[in-house]
């Protein structure tokens, strides 16, 4: 702690400023920034529902995950790290409430991990991010590093643990409001739907001709 704090005492106040902005904020609007593009991908994929129906699943997991936090904060009572350790550069006053597990750690991470399984390529660098916050939050004083473990351990365990039931819920969801007018927030119009052979084609089945096809853990 005392040394990824350390890296704020002797750094210039810009760099500072900057770390505490991405810590706050800036890395949950990224967030945002990178679940619509995984969104904008998914669409064009065969799988397109329950690709689809995965992405809406992370920002339920880091809802779940940080409801589930709630209790285990007010049974730890874990105070602050600067209310019992002197010497610590401190970059975001007036933080009353229980350090462990870290909110932000704890939400990023269920995000990240929620877009994996969405689309490996955005998940991982959501889950990059989600660490980048931890580290964000050592340094700006306002957790112990075992805070930012326990909320990226929360964070993974909520959006994997409970992936299945909520796949099970939300694809065919997914796939109800992609025969309605606001299909399109399903499917691309771009992307080619299953075809099934006539009865005039023996021997054939159903085939599907998706432009982009990508290694996910939905499909």
């Amino acid at each position: 702690m005392y040394d990824i704090n350390g890296i704020a005492r002797s750094a210039p106040n810009w760099l500072d400023r900057t770390m505490e902005f991405i810590g706050e904020f800036g890395i949950v609007l990224g967030f945002g920034v990178l679940m619509l593009c995984a969104w904008w991908s998914v669409r064009k994929r065969g799988d397109a529902p329950s690709a689809v129906a995965a992405l809406a699943w992370a920002p339920l997991a880091a809802g779940i995950a940080l409801l589930v936090n709630i209790p285990i904060r007010e049974f730890v009572k874990r105070p602050r790290p600067f209310v019992d350790h002197a010497g610590l550069e401190v970059l975001v006053k007036g933080k009353t409430d229980y350090s462990f597990v870290s909110d932000h750690a704890t939400l990023t991470m269920a995000l990240g991990v929620g877009l994996f399984v969405a689309h490996r390529k955005y998940g991982l660098i959501g889950i990059g991010l989600a660490f980048l916050e931890g580290f964000c939050r050592v340094y700006m004083g306002v957790h112990y590093p075992t805070d930012v473990v326990g909320g990226l351990a929360l964070g993974t365990a909520v959006a994997l643990l409970l992936a299945p039931l909520a796949m099970m819920l939300l694809t065919p969801l997914a796939r109800v409001v992609g025969g309605t007018r606001a299909g399109w927030l399903v499917r691309s119009r771009r992307t080619v739907a299953p075809v099934m052979a006539g009865p005039g084609a023996p021997g054939r089945g159903v085939s599907e001709q998706p432009l982009h096809r990508d290694n996910d853990l939905a499909a």
